[in-house]
């Protein structure tokens, strides 16, 4: 299938590891100019090598509204108006409830929440004016079922969806869609964290909490990064034209509800 995206200018935040990465291997393929936005120049450098082509890295903390203002600024002006928006950036840490404190709270909206937020205000503006783009938001499961390890992480997703779905209803009628994926666990080296947490909470082992949740997903196994970037390449493209407002399960059916 033909996704009409050659040439699209595509900014990907959390684009130097993971979800994001994948992301942008899957739109370079599709012939896009893609800039990636991650914290540490490391990482950076790194995935630059690994992908090669015409790719812009910016480092930056999103939490920073300027800061972010700015990485979109040095996008627009190196590689021309972002078309397509893809936000992967920040994770709350996974956490017991028992050894939550409220700074974790705070913690998790800046890590999760303010990231996206801090990127998408400019870009939805500047895509409204010129009255086209997409804007595709990587969230999470946790904010639709909660977890006993993902109470601040899972508020911060919710309120995600909750953005998504209101900022494609406002700036639709400016040519602009809004969407979201919600993974289930992926395959990425965030996985870890998680599994810890989980450890600690059920006083078993990473391992073992690994195969039990193996177990009870119904495909049984954990979502591939490279199947989560499919999803959001195809929403982004103009072969999604009519979905905006969306926050599409990516779980395996592990979470089988109807809303």
């Amino acid at each position: 299938m033909d996704l009409q995206l050659q040439g699209r200018h595509v900014l990907v935040t959390g684009g130097s590891r993971g979800i994001g990465l994948a992301c942008a291997r899957e739109f370079l393929r599709e012939g896009c100019r893609v800039s990636l936005v991650g914290r540490d120049p490391g990482h950076m450098d790194r995935a630059r090598a690994d992908l090669g082509g015409e790719v812009r890295g910016f480092c930056a903390d999103l939490r920073d509204a300027a800061a972010a203002l700015r990485v979109v600024d040095e996008a627009e002006a190196q590689q021309g108006p972002i078309d397509i928006l893809v936000n992967s950036a920040g994770a709350a840490k996974r956490t017991p409830y028992a050894e939550l404190e409220p700074q974790a709270w705070h913690d998790a909206m800046q890590s999760k929440f303010f990231t996206y937020v801090h990127v998408m205000d400019p870009v939805v503006r500047r895509m409204g004016r010129r009255g086209r783009g997409a804007i595709v938001n990587v969230v999470g499961m946790g904010g639709k079922v909660a977890t006993a390890t993902h109470l601040p992480g899972g508020a911060a997703n919710a309120a995600l969806m909750l953005a998504s779905a209101g900022l494609a209803a406002a700036w639709g009628p400016h040519g602009v869609r809004v969407n979201a994926v919600n993974p289930t666990l992926t395959l990425t080296d965030r996985l870890a964290e998680g599994l810890q947490a989980d450890a600690r909470l059920r006083g078993t082992t990473a391992e073992e909490v690994l195969r039990q949740s193996e177990k009870k997903l119904p495909l049984g196994r954990l979502a591939k990064p490279e199947e989560v970037a499919a999803a959001v390449v195809f929403l982004a493209s103009d072969r999604a034209s009519y979905i905006s407002g969306a926050v599409l399960s990516m779980d395996g059916a592990s979470t089988p509800m109807v809303v």
